[in-house]
């Protein structure tokens, strides 16, 4: 009994994980080798194991908006969480990366460093910048020639080039609108000051108003209406210095925030939300607002 206790106590030396003091900080290099037993067909996770970049970016995705979402609740404990979740990501595609014999994950280390020396010239070199709005044109500038020199060794080498090069086709719909807003914007393609966009947004209302005004709506010209009129809003944030998607997921929370509180306000009268009209819900939602700006001060 005695010699299968020392057995026990004893660290396995040929596990990089073991024989870790509870207080020890934990390292990169753990964080990798940790996805490498994951993924290891040999006593790894099955379900690590059997997965591609396709299934997992999804996930990436996924975590991508958590992290935003914590930043937008303001909640520090949570966005620790979901930036490891972030990181963890990354790491799962640089391992089935080196697998394939792609790259590895120090090879991911060494683009983004060297990338961000080659876009800080005057952090990193003799380059001047008088604010950051120089700043901001001089790094699309080199942004836009390592588009152009990608694209002189990528399969569309034969297209023509243009602004637009690079927007990814997978982007959500919001951020790709402002990405190609704000490409065409740096050729001279652009709207001179926000309010001018309000006047596009009137037009695009009208034109989605009159596609109420028949019988029978026609759903596709609706929805390119609809679609040129969320464009033109997307239009108005960006020359606003305003970020649409903060916006409205700022406004996706202040809607949560008072219904729950108009649920809240029925259940303290024993009903639920399908229990109350309409009229008696508008008049718990103005009581929720009213009580927010009253917190608030305003």
């Amino acid at each position: 009994m005695t010699e299968l206790k020392q057995q026990a106590a004893t660290p396995d030396r040929t596990d990089p994980l073991s024989g870790r003091a509870d207080d020890q900080p934990w390292q990169m290099s753990e964080l990798i080798e940790i996805m490498a037993r994951l993924r290891n067909p040999d006593g790894g996770c099955p379900w690590d194991v059997e997965q591609t970049f396709a299934t997992i970016a999804p996930y990436t995705i996924e975590e991508a908006y958590e992290v935003a979402d914590a930043i937008a609740r303001g909640d520090m404990h949570s966005l620790k969480d979901e930036l490891g979740d972030l990181l963890f990501q990354s790491v799962f595609h640089a391992r089935m990366a080196e697998e394939a014999g792609h790259f590895a994950f120090t090879d991911v280390v060494g683009a983004v460093c060297e990338k961000m020396v080659r876009r800080h010239p005057h952090v990193f070199g003799s380059a001047v910048v008088e604010d950051a709005a120089a700043q901001t044109k001089a790094w699309e500038d080199i942004k836009a020639a390592e588009r152009a020199a990608a694209k002189e060794s990528s399969a569309e080498s034969d297209l023509p080039p243009s602004a637009l090069d690079g927007v990814p086709a997978g982007l959500p719909a919001m951020k790709q609108a402002e990405k190609l807003q704000k490409r065409a914007a740096r050729v001279g393609f652009d709207w001179t000051e926000a309010k001018d966009v309000l006047g596009k947004i009137r037009e695009e209302l009208g034109e989605v108003s009159d596609e109420f005004q028949g019988e029978n709506t026609d759903m596709g010209r609706l929805t390119d209406e609809l679609g040129d009129l969320l464009f033109a809003c997307v239009n108005l944030a960006r020359k606003a210095n305003i970020d649409p998607g903060t916006a409205l997921r700022g406004t996706n929370l202040k809607f949560e925030r008072r219904f729950r509180r108009v649920e809240a306000l029925l259940a303290a009268e024993g009903r639920a939300p399908g229990q109350a009209s309409l009229e008696e819900m508008e008049k718990l939602w103005v009581q929720a607002k009213m009580e927010e700006r009253a917190e608030s001060g305003k």
